[in-house]
């Protein structure tokens, strides 16, 4: 960015309080004017406004919650995204730029012919990319949902060199194409992927590169907010862009999280247009920072585990199913596992039930599950139990309702 995050807020902050009733109103409420917020540090000020509530304000005030700054007849489009959320679009925006930053990270370039399989129908996603690629030199298809049958003839058609959609879709063209050609694989002209809107699973991206030997970025982002962090390298941890302000916070508090706890992922942007302060994405991720105070939004990275309302809090701490799930996956014998949060004592207790294969070194299980939960969701394990099944249900048990 030619400009940093901080001065750049100090041009949104006044421009969003005179033009965005929203805003002024949050700011009102908080007895805030825009001088008092010129640092990042500053923001933590500022109410998180929940996805919940913009959902509100837009069916309060229709139609878009009196968040816009700009006139209804300046905008060039109007989108419906899930929630249901009008998004509106008023041209360049720093939405635009985050999905050309994460293009060229992907590797598209001048020449390409890329197949877009994002909705082009009332949701900005298909549009959005359709425009970045094309000012990019790119060739677009714009292909769209669905159609496997079409979009694999157009593949070999044109020689597609990239594709951008969900991870699944791409999975289920590969495989189609496959079980159709038996030399699928050496025609194949694909090698850039850029995926987004569902998990992208360890096994999923592996068999993207190592069978199909393609060059795989997956993008973590919002429609209203545009693409906020990716992935080149696999693993979970995701870079994150300089296109907005991205904080991780307490769901409760607002304020922001140490490095290695998790919290909403909570976003300022500085669109004009559409100026979004504060806005939590009801998304759950642990901050990870290299340096803590010191290193610049770009050198940092988020790991995703999930949304808010799944997420129990345990000793002060969120905990939740997926950091669960990646923290006792990592132990070698374990088949089926649940967590069950109790208070007997006025003290928060945290049991692991366990499922194990047979034969399996129980007390090596136990050491190695302790330290896996401690060191990915920061809770001691109070106790370990070894069961022979567990019943489907939650994997965080909270039974505290029972000693209340």
């Amino acid at each position: 960015m030619s400009q940093s995050l901080e001065t750049r807020l100090q041009e949104i902050i006044p421009h969003a309080y005179a033009h965005a009733p929203a805003v002024r109103a949050t700011f009102d409420r908080a007895n805030l004017k825009p001088d008092d917020v010129q640092t990042l540090a500053d923001l933590d000020k500022v109410p998180v406004t929940s996805k919940d509530r913009l959902v509100a304000l837009q069916q309060e005030q229709p139609p878009f919650g009196g968040f816009l700054a700009v006139p209804v007849k300046s905008l060039e489009h109007v989108f419906l995204s899930p929630g249901p959320l009008y998004e509106p679009d008023g041209g360049d925006s720093p939405v635009l730029d985050s999905i050309r930053q994460v293009c060229e990270l992907a590797g598209f370039s001048a020449g390409d012919v890329v197949l877009n399989t994002f909705g082009y129908h009332l949701i900005p996603t298909g549009l959005a990319f359709d425009r970045v690629l094309r000012e990019m030199g790119a060739t677009v298809i714009a292909a769209g949902v669905g159609n496997a049958e079409l979009q694999l003839k157009m593949i070999a058609d044109f020689g597609v060199s990239g594709y951008v959609g969900t991870p699944s879709w791409l999975m289920s063209l590969l495989e189609k194409g496959e079980a159709a050609q038996p030399d699928f694989c050496q025609r194949l002209s694909l090698k850039n992927a850029l995926v987004s809107a569902e998990p992208l699973p360890p096994a999923m991206r592996q068999t993207f590169v190592e069978t199909y030997g393609l060059r795989v970025l997956n993008a973590y982002g919002t429609a209203e907010l545009g693409f906020l962090a990716y992935n080149l390298e696999g693993g979970l941890a995701m870079r994150l862009l300089e296109t907005a302000i991205i904080q991780i916070v307490n769901p409760e508090t607002g304020e922001r999280t140490p490095a290695g706890e998790s919290g909403e992922v909570v976003v300022t942007t500085f669109n004009k247009v559409y100026p979004l302060i504060r806005l939590g994405t009801g998304d759950l991720a642990i901050n990870v920072d290299p340096a803590p105070g010191q290193s610049r939004q770009g050198e940092r990275s988020i790991i995703l585990v999930g949304r808010v309302g799944d997420a129990v809090k345990v000793r002060g701490m969120f905990v939740h199913p997926n950091q669960l799930r990646f923290a006792v996956g990592q132990v070698a014998g374990v088949k089926a596992f649940r967590a069950v949060v109790t208070r007997p004592a006025n003290r928060d207790d945290f049991t692991l039930q366990l499922v194990t294969d047979e034969g399996v070194d129980r007390a090596a299980v136990q050491t190695a599950a302790v330290q896996a939960v401690r060191s990915v969701c920061l809770i001691k394990v109070d106790a370990v139990e070894f069961v022979e099944q567990l019943e489907e249900g939650a994997l965080i048990e909270d039974r505290r309702h029972l000693h209340a």
